[in-house]
């Protein structure tokens, strides 16, 4: 049980050792935040609008839709003891028709913006850790993390809209 022990503080020491010499090097580390400095590119601005204008005819369909779910209900609530118990139930039954509709209509949409979407900050996030690379080389850099994982950071070290308008110059949105 003692020579457990011992292996892991022996290992634990020569961790120590290893960050110590490196750390003696003085490494250049800086910061990103790399979901910040993807979202705020050009290309992904115009993505963003071309998404919104993409899908816009289907979101007023589903908001159409809505509008005459609420329509009929309203109606139904009005029109409450008036109506004979087959009317009232084919009234029922066209909403549920149409909230079945509007629900697979919605979840259609999402998905299809969600896959558009994913393979759009896919791509571009790819693209951006190839720029941040190259960034980092220029400048002599070892080390560059993301900001998600820091508690502090010099403002000095932060190349997040460095990196934004490099990826703007290296893939201009078209």
């Amino acid at each position: 049980m003692f020579a457990f022990y011992r292996v892991r503080l022996s290992a634990a020491a020569a961790v120590c050792l290893a960050l110590a010499a490196v750390a003696s090097a003085q490494t250049k580390v800086a910061v990103i935040s790399l979901q910040k400095a993807v979202i705020d590119t050009a290309e992904i601005k115009k993505a963003q609008a071309g998404l919104e204008a993409k899908f816009r005819p289907r979101q007023e369909q589903i908001e159409k839709l809505q509008k005459e779910i609420q329509g009929l209900q309203q109606q139904l609530q009005t029109m409450q003891g008036k109506l004979t118990p087959q009317a009232e139930q084919d009234m029922v039954a066209q909403g549920q028709k149409k909230q079945r509709d509007l629900q697979r209509m919605t979840e259609d949409l999402q998905g299809d913006v969600d896959a558009e979407r994913n393979e759009i900050l896919g791509r571009s996030g790819q693209r951006m850790t190839e720029v941040v690379k190259k960034l980092a080389e220029e400048k002599g850099l070892d080390v560059v993390v993301d900001v998600s994982n820091t508690v502090y950071v010099k403002p000095t070290l932060d190349l997040t809209a460095e990196s934004t308008a490099a990826y703007d110059k290296a893939y201009p949105a078209k």
